[in-house]
Parts: structure tokens; sequence; C-alpha cells
């Protein structure tokens, strides 16, 4: 399981030495996936719950929305952008996967909102410095080659403040990132995500002349077992039980950061 150490090549050798492409790029690079996303991830009771919870968190730290300028990295099929667009931001959505921009450009004609599109790599982000307000990154630094390097770009795009999620070393969801690693040596389709320390997540940030402003912890246990359930009523019962039992604060997963541009930088 890959843990908060400095992040991977973008790629990697096979046998005769032939570098491959991150498992990254490659996955959501599939058209099919592309189309499926969205009901492998946010259908469903838990899912529609993930996404609700998602979406409230970030319109909170965004706060503010309307008018806001925003870069959405990895943006996929656009949900964070579609919901910030939706409120009278100015959004613009990258991503590594063509395929991905085509259904979020769907998305957005569908909702007939205005979002700017484009193609590109979270690693070297194509604007200049300081040239969006806030910049977004959901669901991003656990997958990527070099997550430092992501949050650096995320940094140096953004003026005010950058909002990011990560799967937390403390919790139970590093079990489930433990199987998903072990699942990617047998698989390398499957998506072996890193999990982080807050403590070096906070010195990333500051490297940059960023502070973590505030973070939000989502759920003890982790979304793929309450999926394997299937009851937003056990989901949220269960939840509120462990939360006021403590335990949210100590070992919730993924967690939700607003970091702020230092005064002085």
């Amino acid at each position: 399981m890959r843990t908060d150490r400095p992040g991977q090549d973008a790629a990697r050798r096979d046998g005769a030495g032939t570098r491959l492409p991150h498992y990254s790029y490659g996955v959501y690079a599939d058209p099919a996936l592309a189309d499926r996303f969205d009901r492998m991830r946010f259908s469903g009771p838990i899912g529609t719950l993930v996404a609700e919870n998602q979406e409230a968190v970030l319109l909170r730290f965004l706060d503010p929305v309307e008018g806001l300028q925003v870069l959405d990295v990895g943006t996929g099929t656009g949900r964070a952008a579609l919901a910030l667009a939706r409120r009278g931001a100015r959004v613009t959505g990258l991503d590594a996967s063509a395929e991905m921009l085509r259904v979020a450009r769907q998305h957005a004609a569908a909702g007939r909102v205005e979002i700017r599109f484009e193609v590109g790599d979270a690693h070297a982000l194509p604007f200049p410095d300081r040239s969006f307000r806030a910049a977004v990154s959901l669901r991003v630094i656990m997958h990527t080659p070099d997550w430092r390097r992501c949050l650096a770009e995320l940094c140096r795009v953004a003026a005010d403040r950058i909002v990011f999620d990560y799967p937390a070393l403390a919790s139970v969801a590093a079990l489930h990132a433990l199987g998903r690693h072990v699942g990617h040596v047998l698989n390398d389709r499957v998506e072996a995500y890193r999990v982080f320390r807050g403590r070096a997540i906070g010195a990333a940030v500051a490297a940059q002349g960023f502070r973590v402003a505030a973070v939000h912890r989502h759920f003890v246990l982790p979304i793929a077992l309450h999926k394997a359930v299937g009851s937003r009523r056990f989901t949220e019962r269960i939840e509120a039980i462990l939360a006021a039992a403590g335990l949210l604060r100590l070992f919730g997963s993924p967690v939700t950061v607003l970091a702020t541009r230092c005064a002085s930088s």
C-alpha cells in the first residue's frame, strides 16, 4: 500500500524496459469506463449520499461561489464543475482523459451550464500563476504518480484557496486501500490508491505558502462497506453513532481540505 512517501514516476517499465503509462492515465482513457463512471461511483443510495456530502462540503469551503473563478483539476465527468457552475461560478475543468471530458461536456450541455473543459495534466497545469481565485481537485492526489507536484501546481495557479481530498492513513479505509494494492498487483487496471497522514498534507501545502484552514472528515467506515450494505438509513445512523463517540474526528475518511494562501506568500 502506498502511503505519503514521495510519488512515483508517471510511468513504469515492462519486462523489456519499455515505459508504460501509469494506470491513472490508462484506466480513465477507456471510453466505456467514462460512459459508466457516474453509475459506478455515484448511483444508488450510498453513491448519491457520497455525492451530496462532497458537493455540500465543496460549496461550504468555497462560499461565496457566485462569480468565483475556479479551476477543477481532474474534473472527470464534471460533477464538481457542474455543482459550482450551477451556482454562478466561472469554471474551467481540466482532465487528462479526453473520454471523461466528453461525458462532462454532455452533462454540461444537458444542464445548460457553461463550463470550459480542457485536456491537461495535473502535474503541469497550463495556466499562469494565480490565474484562478480557487482551485479544486477531488479524488485525484490519491491516484497521481507525484501527489506533491500536483498540490504544488494547485497552489501555484490559485490566488486564494484550494480544496482537495485524500483517504486517511489513520482510518479503516486504509485496509481497503491495502486490498486494492494487492488487487493491482494481480490486475493493473485495479486502482491502487495511496493513503496519507494529515501531517504530510499540512507540510506539503505549507511548502507552497498555504495553510490548512479547515478539514471535513466524511465517514468512519469505508464507503465500500456502506455500498455493500446499500442502505442510506443504516449509513446515516451508524455514522452518527460513531461520530458521537468521537471516532469520526479520529478516523474519518476521506478528508476534504480547505487550504488558504498565507498573507506573506
